[in-house]
């Protein structure tokens, strides 16, 4: 094996690792637990929510040369430096982050060490965080290079016994929309919010490793996204059927994170709970120590390095430690109406990037997102609030994808309405003529 093809196995491991964290451990075998047997439905659903937009946002980010902000810039400075902003602080210190040390405590600690102190226990997690954040440059190589391999034994583990002794029959499902309910689980994990930001750092990181050419590191980088998105799809795959086979024993207001718990131990017995605990461990801290490197280059650049990478990642971690200690259900909670609203016009600009070059009119970004965003706000008002019953009736709506028609709409209506830039590129073309 060569340097390069080393390199690219390296950096797909760490992006499999910092993506493999608390939601992705706990969301499947959920999945599997409420659909039964339509868990392919509901796998699909979520595949194509959680790695298929991971991977388009690791193309887009990688297009941008590795800069987050670049993908939103087309959409106006002022929204993009909201939207960017927003997307960091969630998959940052808000919720991905705490979420990586609760869920450890909860399944992984708490299961064998019944009396340790949750608070206790995230001083230590979080202050391992740091340390082995502190030097960005590092990051990739200690988690791709020994605690990702860690990480996947330990699941193969795990899910090669649920296949050879599966734990129940798969019975039918008895709720609808299983496509819709895999999207809304894929949303949850942040996989494709992460992957704008933990592209980044493995852009970084390929960089540092002596590819200068944008060509070479895009490559890559991608090949790296798609190496981590085939782990997934089986981790995924192996983890939602564990899920359904258990669907007749457990009612589905059972916690997430309890469900994995019960069903590793039905598996594995005592030693079922180290190994879950060693899983948990090791894919809640490789996420949780991307997210507060991504975090931390981000709000590093944005403040032109007035603020210092180190003295960020250590505000990351102060306030994650206090968050975590909510709990992983609150956590869970508290997150579902973000996500919501920052998902759609994330996907819009990811998409929108990728098809940038064919777009020389900056108001078909600017009119799509603002509609994205708008539809957002009003299913949040509709589930939490006052009912708009419209919004139920577009196409698409039961997918969860009520906000495309519209953005759609949008967005040809953006390409017939002159944007300043394009009058500046075209007096500019002028004058050169």
């Amino acid at each position: 094996m060569n340097k390069k093809q080393r390199d690219i196995l390296v950096t797909g491991f760490a992006l499999f690792a910092m993506f493999f964290g608390a939601g992705n451990l706990i969301f499947p075998p959920f999945l599997g637990l409420i659909t039964g047997s339509s868990w392919l439905t509901g796998f699909t659903g979520f595949i194509l929510a959680d790695v298929g937009l991971s991977l388009l946002a690791i193309l887009a980010i990688a297009k941008c040369n590795g800069e987050v902000g670049e993908i939103f810039s087309r959409a106006g400075y002022k929204l993009s430096i909201v939207l960017s902003c927003a997307i960091m602080i969630c998959i940052g210190p808000l919720l991905a982050i705490p979420r990586t040390a609760a869920t450890t405590f909860e399944m992984g600690v708490q299961p064998i060490f019944s009396n340790l102190n949750s608070i206790i226990f995230s001083i230590v997690f979080f202050s391992v965080t740091l340390l082995l954040t502190i030097r960005p440059s590092k990051v990739v190589d200690i988690i791709g290079s020994y605690l990702t391999p860690a990480l996947l034994v330990s699941l193969l583990i795990l899910i090669g016994m649920g296949i050879v002794h599966p734990l129940g029959t798969v019975e039918p499902s008895t709720v609808d929309g299983v496509f819709s309910i895999g999207i809304f689980q894929g949303y949850q994990t942040l996989d494709a919010l992460g992957a704008v930001s933990l592209s980044a750092v493995i852009f970084t990181s390929v960089a540092n490793k002596g590819y200068t050419e944008k060509e070479d590191k895009i490559k890559i980088t991608f090949k790296a996204g798609i190496i981590a998105g085939i782990g997934l799809f089986l981790v995924y795959g192996g983890l939602t059927y564990l899920g359904s086979t258990v669907s007749t024993m457990f009612d589905t207001n059972i916690s997430q994170a309890g469900l994995i718990v019960s069903i590793t131990e039905m598996l594995l017995g005592f030693p079922g709970k180290v190994i879950l605990g060693l899983i948990v461990t090791l894919a809640c801290l490789t996420t949780a120590i991307g997210l507060t490197s991504a975090t931390g280059q981000y709000f590093s650049k944005l403040s032109h390095n007035k603020i210092k990478y180190e003295v960020i990642v250590a505000i990351v971690c102060l306030f994650s430690l206090v968050v975590s200690n909510f709990g992983v259900d609150t956590i869970i909670q508290f997150s579902a109406p973000i996500l919501t609203v920052i998902y759609p016009p994330t996907i819009v600009l990811v998409i929108f990037t990728l098809l940038g070059q064919f777009i020389k009119n900056d108001n078909v970004f600017k009119f799509a997102t603002y509609t994205a965003l708008f539809m957002s706000i009003l299913n949040i008002i509709s589930d939490y609030g006052l009912k708009i019953s419209f919004i139920n009736n577009l196409p698409l709506a039961s997918l969860g994808f009520n906000w495309l028609v519209p953005v759609i709409i949008a967005s040809v209506i953006g390409y017939f309405v002159t944007s300043n830039n394009s009058k500046e590129e075209s007096q500019t073309d002028d004058v050169t003529a």
